[in-house]
């Protein structure tokens, strides 16, 4: 027995072993084993143990390096966290577990990478149409460069690809390039050029990182076929001008210079604009012109000669071809002449009208004053010069008349009320001409309505001109302006003659509406207390309150013109339909309000008709009034001793048909309401009516007679029920 119970105890014993043993402790890691991170980037290493109670850590990297990051334990549980990774970070690190006496590790692989920017594209100069040019490609800090492959493209075409397979000698992050040299064609002319650089980081546990730059090219051409034209001429007078437009071809469009060439070979900038406009040229202007086109790969140039003569005898016009004048000015008109000596001066209309003004001739200088202008005025006037023997020459100006109101007027047909429509008027008296008339009507910054003026040509007079608009204007409107704007529209005026303006300010009405009225304490009281009633009513502007007493014919007695109505000491005359209105310029909104004063019931009458004291089968009315207060409840009862009797009443009044001696007694009239009740009383006395002695009856007749016939039937009866009897038999007959 003892030997079976060893061998029992070893049996269990190795299978407690083997138990144990298959519970041992175990570590668990996240992530697996490797992490990828980007420089810059946090990462965390966590340890993990099942089946230990109290687990002890520690953390370790490769080569005795620092671990560059912070440890936290939790329970089973620690993490190794490093913020922000960097290139000393490129390594292993391991993770000690001590369980009681077993120790156990686990390795985890951290392999940084840097690709932080996108690929640059630099030119070693303009591509220019059928020129060489190197197009490098830069990829930045970037690391491990070993693992780096950049490629240039333009369009689907590669031009350049590079692996950079050498590992660097000491970890850092570097800047890569790759480099094409092409020569740029038309078709290549926005074509995409790009540079795409991949990072194999980790090719077995990783997408590759890829990043690109696209640029298009823009193809560059130096200018070319530079040409100047001319006009009018090349050959000028003196006081003449003279136009010249330049053109270049080129890519991007060449910029336009022009200089003039000095005597000393020099080159004076006039300009950067295509045309180049000379006026009253002298004879010094005389001279070479240059135009260049200009772009950013290239010119080219091309040159013009001037010559100016000498002019023997101009004349000029003043103010200038044409003249406005506003109507009642003073206009002069001047001649002038350069090269004469002696000039002779003639004016005239070009309709040989009559020149209406005064003429002046000083040496080379003839004026034609016109004052005061006027519509007669309105012509083209020409000076001609006579210079000895030389040829006539004329020049013409052309009188513009206007007449323009400083003050423009606005009218409105009234007030401007929030809903309602209102017609604005904008006029412009005695305006000339008007066919160059245009006038709006703005409200803020929007234009409501505009209209250009057309006349008769054939007609020449001052006229007044006005535009109308008709709006519906809401309370938005209030504090916008409101604009009537005139243009008179003459070529080259003074702009401040050309436009006028008035304006006014819109304040927008609103009708009184919502008007309220508020009584307290209440609109039924008794005589004698004080009530206040107040209104209230919207409105721009704030409506005035008016106090109104509704009479019986239905007119209106005003009592105040305060916010509140207080009533004092009230009596029942002060009963009634009281009014508020409120009232302001665009209109009028009113309420009503009944107001009841109670009084308790008093005076009260009953009466009995005909009279107190009727004869049996008589009709009596009882009435019960009390006329003094109204809304009385009025309870008619006949007293008893057994208990009171209600009667039923129409408007206080109890009808007794045909009195009977039981209706007489004491009745009672009760008048009441919710302030108090009174009591009146009467009593009704019945009479019994009296019989005459000759008083003769058809009903005793009837009953005499009656009587006569029952005793012998009785009799009858009696006799035969007898004889029944005595024979044993009943016979109902």
């Amino acid at each position: 027995m003892p030997r079976k119970m060893v061998v029992i105890f070893a049996a269990s014993s190795t299978l407690w072993m083997v138990f144990a043993a298959s519970q041992a402790f175990k570590i668990e890691t996240s992530p697996a084993s490797k992490i990828i991170a980007q420089l810059g980037d946090s990462i965390s290493m966590t340890c993990s143990t099942t089946h230990c109670e109290s687990p002890a850590f520690s953390w370790a990297a490769l080569m005795d390096r620092p671990l560059n990051g912070k440890v936290i334990n939790e329970g089973n549980r620690s993490t190794l966290v490093t913020n922000p990774v960097n290139l000393e970070n490129d390594y292993s690190y391991l993770c000690f577990v001590t369980c009681e006496s077993k120790k156990r590790r686990r390795e985890f692989s951290v392999e940084i990478y840097s690709f932080p920017k996108d690929p640059e594209i630099h030119f070693s100069g303009h591509p220019e149409l059928g020129k060489p040019v190197t197009v490098t490609c830069f990829v930045p800090d970037v690391y491990p460069s070993d693992k780096l492959r950049i490629e240039l493209l333009k369009g689907n075409q590669f031009l350049s690809q590079k692996e950079f397979l050498d590992p660097a000698d000491v970890k850092s992050q570097e800047t890569k390039s790759l480099e094409a040299t092409f020569t740029p064609a038309d078709e290549d002319n926005g074509t995409a050029l790009v540079c795409r650089a991949t990072l194999n980081v980790y090719e077995i546990d990783s997408e590759p990182q890829v990043r690109e730059t696209t640029e298009q090219l823009h193809i560059y051409v130096s200018p070319k076929d530079t040409v100047i034209s001319v006009s009018p001429s090349t050959r000028l007078q003196e006081g003449d001008s003279v136009t010249m437009t330049c053109s270049s071809r080129g890519l991007p469009a060449p910029q336009i210079f022009w200089r003039k060439k000095l005597d000393n070979g020099d080159l004076q900038l006039l300009s950067e604009n295509a045309t180049l406009t000379l006026i009253a040229m002298r004879m010094e202007d005389s001279g070479t012109y240059v135009c260049e086109g200009v772009n950013k790969v290239g010119q080219d140039r091309e040159e013009v000669t001037l010559i100016v003569q000498e002019k023997m005898f101009t004349v000029e016009i003043s103010p200038g071809p044409w003249v406005a004048a506003q109507i009642g000015d003073l206009v002069v008109l001047t001649c002038i002449v350069t090269g004469c000596e002696s000039p002779s001066f003639s004016w005239r209309t070009q309709l040989d009208s009559p020149l209406s003004g005064n003429v002046n001739t000083e040496g080379s200088r003839s004026t034609l004053t016109l004052s005061p202008v006027s519509l007669e005025h309105e012509h083209s006037y020409q000076c001609a010069v006579t210079c000895g023997h030389d040829k006539e020459l004329e020049r013409k100006t052309q009188v513009k008349l206007y007449l323009f109101p400083r003050n423009l007027e606005i009218e409105m047909s009234g007030l401007f009320v929030s809903g309602k429509p209102v017609t604005v008027r904008c006029q412009v008296p005695d305006v000339y001409s008007f066919d160059r008339l245009e006038i709006e009507l703005l409200k803020g910054e929007s234009i409501m309505k505009n209209k250009t003026f057309l006349r008769d040509v054939d007609t020449k007079s001052l006229e007044t001109k006005s535009l109308e608009m008709t709006f519906i204007p809401t309370t938005e409107d209030t504090g916008k302006v409101l604009v009537c704007q005139a243009k008179l529209s003459i070529d080259e005026m003074e702009f401040e003659l050309k436009q006028k303006q008035n304006t006014q300010t819109l304040y927008v009405n609103v009708a009184p509406q919502v008007t309220a009225i508020l009584v307290s304490p209440s609109s039924v009281l008794e005589e004698g207390g004080s009530v206040n009633m107040t209104c209230s009513s919207d409105g721009l502007p704030a409506p005035k309150t008016l106090w109104s007493k509704q009479l019986n014919n239905g007119d209106l007695q005003p009592l105040s013109e305060n916010t509140t109505l207080t009533l004092t000491s009230t009596k029942m005359e002060d009963s009634g339909i009281y009014v508020c209105e409120g009232i302001n310029q665009a209109g009028i909104s009113r309420k009503e309000v009944e107001l009841i004063i109670q009084v308790a019931p008093k005076d009260i009458q009953l009466t009995a008709f005909p009279s107190e004291s009727v004869r049996e089968g008589d009709t009596v009315i009882i009435s019960c009034t009390c006329g003094n207060a109204p809304q009385t409840l009025i309870i008619l009862k006949k007293k008893a001793e057994t208990g009171d009797t209600l009667l039923k009443s129409t408007d206080g009044a109890y009808t007794i048909h045909k009195a009977q001696l039981q209706d007489a007694g004491v009745y009672e009239c009760e008048s009441k309401n919710e302030v108090g009740f009174q009591l009146r009383s009467i009593t009704l006395n019945v009479k019994e009516r009296e019989s005459s002695k000759d008083y003769f009856s058809p009903e005793l007749l009837v009953l005499y007679c009656a009587s006569s016939l029952v005793i012998p039937a009785t009799g009858m009866i009696i006799y035969f029920a007898r004889r029944a009897n005595m024979r044993g038999s009943y016979s109902l007959v």
